[in-house]
């Protein structure tokens, strides 16, 4: 009942600072590091004001990899803590680097679904680690509709726990023309189904991220009407796999610039990279791995990679965006920058 109560009050003040942070000037550029942790996910935001966002942290074990990897970006970046920790789902490749994470850095309020769902050995493992780790900092389960009391920026949940909005977001809503040749979806009763997909806006610049949904959930957004709207940056879902990345979702998003946030032998599918690549309106696609296991066709080019090896040092793509919709992607292994137009 304590914890009730808490999260309770967590939400009226978190709905409280999000109009606060709706209103608040905006100091600099929005940054989103995408970090390579070999096939998992974490997706470090640090907005105008300087506060960050952490989406997931990774594996566990490798002698730290991943949270040492993320730590160093975070430096990179100037953050000194990292104010909230968004948890997707309980998946060791997302939430497994936790507890690494908390040795090293200070963390402030961590967010999830809440409990795991998932009955499974590794999965129920993962979780355990996860809920023992975060012991003391402050936690906050979401819903869909929420947003985070980040200043200048709107970071707005749209799935969590199995749901999603149920009314469209401000000029989204419109009947989407590629539901009608979408296959029917299979039901996925995994943690997957449950992420915390959340958009990110910064003025006119949107950014999609929704964990490791499943095209049932996904469709559930996309279909009849497109419930998002057109996005700018699309972290490409479940790590490029066929399991995600629904035709009817992905099309309906429109997004010009797509990553996907593979490992050099996991995710990139050929037939979810065929999607994405083809989307309407794409101008580029870029990837954390070459995919070992998929072919040359199913890749993109080399200097639109940030590991072209297995064995690598764990270089991440870097996006600067600014409010007018306009960005910059810059590949850390190469120092290369390619530049985006303002809406």
């Amino acid at each position: 009942m304590q914890r009730l109560l808490r999260t309770a009050c967590l939400s009226v003040l978190f709905s409280a600072l999000l109009c606060a942070a709706r209103t608040t000037k905006p100091e600099g550029p929005l940054q989103i590091y995408f970090i390579d942790v070999e096939g998992g996910q974490s997706t470090l935001v640090v907005s105008p004001s300087g506060e960050s966002l952490l989406i997931d942290a990774g594996f566990p074990g490798y002698e730290g990899r991943d949270a040492d990897r993320i730590m160093a970006v975070a430096q990179q970046a100037g953050v000194k803590q990292i104010d909230y920790v968004l948890i997707t789902h309980y998946h060791r490749d997302h939430v497994g680097g936790v507890p690494q994470l908390v040795d090293g850095i200070k963390v402030g309020t961590f967010i999830d679904h809440g409990p795991n769902t998932e009955d499974s050995a590794a999965t129920r493992t993962a979780y355990a680690a996860y809920e023992k780790a975060i012991a003391g900092h402050t936690h906050v389960v979401v819903k869909p509709g929420w947003g985070l009391p980040i200043k200048g920026i709107e970071v707005r949940v749209l799935t969590a726990a199995g749901d999603h909005i149920t009314e469209p977001l401000p000029e989204a809503g419109k009947a989407n023309p590629y539901c009608a040749s979408e296959p029917k979806p299979a039901d996925d009763n995994s943690e997957n189904a449950q992420s915390v997909g959340v958009l990110i806006s910064y003025g006119q610049f949107r950014f999609l991220d929704l964990g490791d949904l499943t095209k049932k959930k996904e469709l559930e957004l996309a279909c009849p009407n497109n419930m998002i709207g057109t996005v700018d940056l699309f972290l490409v879902t479940h790590h490029g796999l066929d399991e995600s990345n629904a035709k009817a979702l992905v099309w309906a998003l429109h997004p010009r610039v797509a990553v996907i946030n593979n490992g050099a032998r996991k995710g990139n599918s050929p037939a979810a990279w065929q999607i994405v690549h083809d989307s309407p309106g794409l101008e580029d696609l870029w990837q954390l791995h070459y995919a070992e296991e998929s072919d040359r066709e199913h890749n993109v080019a080399d200097d639109h990679i940030a590991n072209v090896k297995e064995n690598c040092e764990g270089k991440y793509l870097k996006v600067v965006a600014e409010s007018d919709g306009s960005f910059t992607l810059t590949n850390s292994r190469t120092g290369q920058q390619k530049s985006y137009g303002k809406k």
